[in-house]
C-alpha cells in the first residue's frame, strides 16, 4: 500500500528545490534560462559509473528517467570532510503517463555496500563517505533492482541560501524543541531565516519519531518556500544559480536540464510519494533500519512502475527482517531497538552482525 503524502514527506527541502529548478525552466523563459548555462555546467561531475541505460536516448525519445537526489551537510556546520548523505531520494519523471514519483530511502537503511562487504551490514549513507557518488548509485541500484539515470548532490548549507533568497519563511512547528541556539514552540507560527530553518529541519535525536519526524519538518519548510515564492521563477536568476552552484554537484548537463524542462514538465504536476519503511535493530554495534523483503519489493515495484518498466524481483544487498525477529520498531522512540536479533540478506543468508 502506498504511504500517504501528508505523513511520509520528502526527505530534504533543498533537494526538492533543486528538482523544482530542474523542471521549472520554462516558467522563467528558455531564452533567459540558457544564459545560465555556464553556472549550471560548473556543477557538472560524472559519477564514474557506467550507466545501465542509454540516457541520451531516454531524453531524446522522451522516455521515463530516474534521478538520485542526495543531500549532505558537509561544510554546513564547519565540516570539511566528505561526510555521509543525510538524505536520499529516487525521483522518476514519466512524460508518457504524466507522472512523477518520489521515493525516500532512510539514511540508516542496512545494506551490504558493494566493494565494502567486509564492513557489512552498514548504513546506506556510508556508501557516499566510502566510495562517493559512484558507490552510492551502485548501492541503490543493487538494493532495489532499478536503473539510476542521473544523480544530483546538494550540500544542506544551500538551504540557507534558498530561504534567505525568498525573504524567510513562516512555519508552524509540530513539536517544541531547541537546536543550534534556536527555540521552537509547537503550534506557534514562527518566521525563519536561513539559519533558523536549517536548525529546524536538522534536528533528529530529540524527535520522538527520529528521522521520520525530521522528514515532516523538512516538508513543511519546502511548502513554506513554495507558498512564499508563488512560483519557481523567483529563484531562477543568475545571482541565485551562481550562489547555489557551489553547493551542488550533478551529472546532468545544461542541455539535459533544458530538455527536461521542455519535455518533462507536465509530468511533474502529478506527483506520487512514498518511502522505504524499516524497523530499528542493533547491527554491528550500530542502530540501523532493517527492511522486510515485502517492503523492499513494494518500493521496487513503485519505482519500476514509475519508469514503465516490467516487474523484477527486488535487489539482493539489503538486510531484511527475518520472520522470527523480535526487534522493536523505533517509530515512537529512536532508542527502542533491541540487540541480538537475527537479520537476513535479501538473497537469503542469516546474519548475526557480519555478512
Amino acid at each position: 500500500m502506498q504511504h500517504k503524502k501528508g505523513t511520509h514527506p520528502v526527505r530534504n527541502t533543498i533537494l526538492v528545490m533543486l528538482l523544482l529548478l530542474i523542471i521549472g525552466g520554462l516558467a522563467y523563459g528558455m531564452s533567459r534560462y540558457r544564459s545560465l548555462k555556464n553556472s549550471v555546467n560548473s556543477s557538472f561531475k560524472a559519477s564514474g559509473l557506467t550507466k545501465e541505460r542509454n540516457v541520451t536516448n531516454q531524453l531524446s525519445s522522451k522516455k521515463p528517467i530516474s534521478i538520485l537526489l542526495l543531500g549532505t551537510d558537509t561544510g554546513s556546520f564547519g565540516r570539511s570532510d566528505r561526510g555521509r548523505t543525510d538524505s536520499m531520494m529516487v525521483v522518476t519523471i514519466n512524460p508518457k503517463i504524466n507522472k512523477t514519483t518520489v521515493t525516500s530511502v532512510p539514511r540508516d537503511t542496512a545494506v551490504s555496500i558493494p566493494g565494502y562487504t567486509s564492513d557489512s551490514p552498514s548504513k546506506i549513507n556510508a556508501a557516499y563517505a566510502w566510495g562517493g557518488t559512484k558507490t552510492t548509485i551502485k548501492t541503490v541500484q543493487k538494493m532495489l533492482n532499478i536503473p539510476i539515470d542521473f544523480y544530483a548532490l546538494v550540500n544542506l548549507g544551500g538551504l540557507k541560501k534558498v530561504v534567505n533568497k525568498v525573504g524567510g519563511v513562516d512555519v508552524t512547528p509540530t513539536l517544541s524543541f531547541s537546536n543550534l541556539g534556536y527555540t521552537f514552540k509547537k503550534g506557534i507560527k514562527t518566521h525563519m531565516n536561513g539559519k533558523k530553518a536549517l536548525a529546524y529541519v536538522d534536528m533528529r535525536y530529540k524527535d520522538p519519531q527520529g528521522d521520520y519526524g525530521r522528514q515532516t519538518r523538512q516538508r513543511s519548510v519546502l511548502m513554506a518556500i513554495v507558498h512564499k515564492t508563488g512560483s519557481v521563477s523567483a529563484l531562477l536568476n543568475q545571482e541565485f544559480i551562481d550562489s547555489i552552484s557551489s553547493e551542488t554537484q550533478t551529472d546532468l548537463t545544461f542541455d539535459d536540464l533544458t530538455m527536461i524542462a521542455k519535455d518533462y514538465r507536465t509530468a511533474t504536476k502529478n506527483v506520487k510519494q512514498t518511502h522505504l519503511q524499516g524497523t530499528g535493530k542493533e547491527l554491528n554495534d550500530q542502530s540501523m533500519e532493517v527492511m522486510k523483503k515485502s517492503e523492499l519489493q513494494r518500493v521496487t515495484n513503485f519505482i519500476r512502475n514509475g519508469l514503465s518498466l516490467s516487474y523484477k524481483k527486488t535487489g539482493s544487498i539489503a538486510v531484511f527482517s527475518s520472520t522470527n525477529s523480535k526487534s522493536k520498531s523505533r517509530s515512537s522512540s529512536s532508542s527502542s531497538s533491541s540487540t541480538g536479533t537475527n537479520a537476513t540478506t535479501a538473497n537469503g543468508g542469516t546474519n548475526n552482525g557480519r555478512l
